[in-house]
């Protein structure tokens, strides 16, 4: 199969104005797919900034990629004009510090995160992990939201290795330090039973904000509302007080802002803001809030005055 030259010459100019670029599946504030999820989870974790490509939005993008890096999955992460691979290859070469080194960032910190775990969980944990085929092993990894899964694979001799309760725990070295003082539990409730964790490190839930709440917080200073409406949406009924827009360009600025910052999302009816929302606080943002409602709610109980679509 051949690519059109137009599409070609495309896809180059995207490799030659950004230094690292990710085809992938949704934008890198909210991935449509696990394998994208995962490759914008670790290079959020690194810190690197990228650009992101949104293959569902472009079909000849799509299609085209595939044959330009003779690759047949998405995503595609490319360095320096040089395709890296998918979402696999990225754990691999991020637990091996390869990642690091194309990057040229500092070696990666292998210091193995202290876990606790309870004797019914590990009771439990070892009933499930009996007769395991050599080579196999129990993976831990914890994503940017701070939501842990548990796995059995393929062991590959590049994670971090935890003793706990005497067996051994894999983790990759981006989700070591979200783990670390991680306890793990075996409860057994109405709902069933299963695995409880708790992290020390997890910021806090995504707060609802009422746009009255939000209205008030305004007139006292102290938030920063973040509107992730399209642009032709923000022109049609604009926010009337200062605010951020969410878009690939004010992405990695709105990233750098200090931990503490109380930000407020705000979007249509109050859905794809909270998705933003909680992307920021899988960054690590310990203050967020999800606008209830969206501008439809503010232009109804607010400001009549902002036109409803």
């Amino acid at each position: 199969m051949s690519i059109q030259p137009a599409l070609r010459e495309r896809i180059q100019s995207l490799l030659d104005d950004n230094r690292v670029v990710l085809f992938m599946k949704g934008q890198p504030s909210a991935p449509q797919c696990g394998f994208s999820a995962k490759a914008v989870g670790i290079l959020n974790g690194l810190g690197v900034p990228f650009q992101g490509i949104d293959v569902l939005a472009d079909a000849d993008i799509r299609d085209g990629i595939k044959v330009f890096g003779s690759w047949p999955t998405i995503p595609q992460l490319y360095i320096g004009g040089e395709l890296v691979g998918g979402s696999d290859i990225i754990e691999q070469l991020v637990n091996s510090g390869e990642l690091h080194q194309l990057l040229g960032l500092p070696a990666p910190d292998r210091s193995v995160p202290n876990i606790t775990m309870t004797d019914t969980a590990a009771a439990a944990i070892g009933r499930a992990m009996a007769d395991l085929p050599q080579g196999t092993g129990l993976h831990l990894s914890v994503d940017p939201g701070f939501n842990a899964q548990f796995a059995l694979k393929e062991i590959t001799g590049n994670e971090l290795v935890a003793q706990v309760q005497g067996m051994d725990l894999y983790i990759d070295v981006i989700s070591a330090p979200r783990a670390n003082g991680m306890e793990i539990d075996w409860v057994e409730d109405v709902r069933g039973a299963g695995l409880a964790i708790r992290n020390p490190n997890a910021p806090p839930p995504v707060q609802s904000l009422s746009v009255a709440a939000l209205h008030e917080r305004i007139a006292n200073g102290g938030i920063t509302v973040i509107d992730v409406r399209p642009a032709a949406d923000r022109a049609q009924a604009p926010f009337p007080h200062a605010h951020q827009a969410l878009d690939e360009d004010s992405l990695p600025t709105l990233a750098a802002l200090a931990k503490d910052t109380a930000l407020a999302f705000l979007c249509h009816h109050g859905n794809s803001s909270r998705q933003a929302a909680e992307h920021f606080r899988g960054l690590g943002f310990r203050d967020v809030y999800n606008v209830e409602g969206g501008i439809d709610a503010w232009a109804q109980q607010i400001d009549p005055g902002v036109p409803r679509y």
